[in-house]
């Protein structure tokens, strides 16, 4: 199975290579980045002793965002009267040059970061739960459903308005609000589901609590599905709960590193693509299942794959070059611009000055100087690091990255199942962690800890500080 993985990587890599038109200058860059995602990929398969989906992950997006999306753009935009991307922003040689060194230098300091990290520091050590926490599961459980009740009834009214507003419709929310709804209180029973596995698969229960959990999971899975739905969430929101959801069922259907690869190389890298090719094809149905050749034909069409790759879709590269030339103009923000990720809990009813993401912030330079129209856009880790602090800042963000990545797949290991699913649930998150831009995926990532393991940590220990008074308290009783 490794071998076919890396088969197919290289095949792909050869192939694009081959077939695209990329002026000849630019290609020692994407060569450059394609080497070091190589090694990467050799280690992950053969080498890495432990499991990390962080790394699949970022293998993944690596690949898709700045390797096959932006020379299917190059390709694209090289053959128009007037080559600009589909943000607006010229082609120029040399952007495209210093956007490829960035993301080299990005990549060599993360991945030289996570090997060092990996083998001296955060050695792994799995601590059993202590006895006393298992002990009070199944009444953390209760308490965490009845935390559970009280988001539900309290939040009709938002569901409500979220069933019957637009999706091109901004809310009249404040971004605060909306965060502690869907990030925060709305992941509550995803915990209640966490808690009830890990109760299920502890050894010596019993009969009354195994048919009581069980009903308690139902109740969960119901509530978690009325606050995660696509009528109220985003699917990029969605994926990750759900793929736990499987994870939690079916822990050894992505257990391992390949398998992991694998699962994403074919979702983020074939099933997508091509979902996007067969909803914009002229043909019907039937007409594909008597001459498939047809798909292939529409990918040479204004509407087929190459085309699909040059949608705001797939717009981190070209994000990328345009802090680059941010920063020509106006000049690194010596930190400033990361306030709006590290302090997005503060609201700017309070803050007035509070910068705004960086995404949005590209989004309103390419609108003034290139006449876009639009200013919600993605923005990489890799130039939310260098609109900071320039080549300085882009080591900076690959190094947290790689702190992060190592400290996250203790958890991975963990038998405290909170912990083990916040993590998985981490390693698919992150390709939006890595698209950006930063203060999105940064704060919806704190939301959903908070809501997955600080609140049910918080249940416990008010559980646990319960169970001990009652314990002593029947003592003093005996005793007298």
């Amino acid at each position: 199975m490794r071998h076919l993985l890396l088969l197919f990587f290289t095949i792909l890599t050869v192939s694009i290579f081959s077939f695209l038109k990329v002026d000849t200058i630019l290609l020692p860059g994407f060569l450059g980045n394609v080497a070091i995602l190589f090694l990467m990929l050799i280690h992950h398969l053969y080498l890495e002793r432990k499991f990390s989906p962080f790394i699949s992950a970022y293998l993944v997006f690596s690949f898709l965002f700045f390797i096959v999306a932006p020379m299917m753009q190059l390709s694209f935009i090289q053959k128009t009267t007037i080559p600009v991307f589909v943000t607006n922003l010229p082609y120029d040689k040399s952007l495209v040059i210093k956007t490829n060194m960035l993301i080299l230098f990005f990549n060599i300091s993360f991945f030289v970061t996570y090997l060092f990290l990996k083998k001296f520091f955060f050695k792994s050590e799995i601590k059993e739960l202590s006895k006393n926490s298992q002990r009070i599961i199944p009444l953390t459980i209760l308490t965490v459903l009845g935390l559970s009740i009280i988001v539900f009834f309290a939040s009709i009214p938002f569901v409500q308005y979220e069933l019957v507003r637009p999706s091109w419709q901004a809310s009249n929310l404040s971004v605060s609000s909306i965060l502690i709804w869907k990030k925060v209180l709305f992941l509550v029973p995803f915990a209640g589901v966490i808690l009830c596995f890990q109760y299920l698969r502890k050894k010596n229960k019993k009969p009354v609590n195994l048919v009581t959990v069980l009903l308690v999971l139902f109740c969960f899975l119901i509530l978690l599905f009325w606050f995660k739905n696509p009528f109220i969430e985003k699917r990029n929101a969605l994926g990750p709960i759900y793929i736990c959801l499987i994870v939690i069922a079916l822990p050894r259907l992505l257990n391992s590193n390949y398998k992991m690869l694998s699962f994403l190389f074919l979702i983020m890298i074939v099933v997508f693509p091509l979902t996007a090719v067969l909803t914009h094809t002229e043909a019907t149905f039937a007409e594909l299942l008597k001459d498939p050749s047809i798909l292939f034909t529409e990918t040479n069409k204004g509407g087929g794959l190459i085309s699909t790759f040059n949608t705001l879709n797939y717009d981190a590269f070209v994000n990328i070059s345009a802090t680059i030339e941010y920063v020509q103009i106006h000049g690194m923000s010596l930190g400033y611009q990361s306030l709006s990720a590290f302090l997005f809990f503060i609201p700017r009813s309070f803050w007035l000055s509070k910068p705004i993401s960086t995404g949005e912030l590209i989004g309103n330079h390419l609108i003034e100087q290139h006449n876009f129209t639009f200013n919600n856009l993605s923005n990489p880790l890799v130039s939310e690091g260098y609109i900071n602090f320039g080549i300085l800042g882009v080591m900076f963000m690959a190094v947290f990255l790689a702190v992060c990545t190592v400290k996250f797949m203790q958890w991975i290991n963990s038998p405290d199942y909170l912990k083990k699913i916040l993590a998985y649930y981490l390693a698919i998150h992150f390709i939006f962690l890595l698209r950006g831009d930063f203060t999105n995926g940064f704060s919806y990532f704190i939301g959903t800890l908070t809501g997955v393991l600080l609140i049910p940590k918080l249940v416990e220990f008010l559980t646990a500080q319960l169970f001990l008074y009652q314990q002593n308290v029947k003592n003093s009783e005996s005793s007298k």
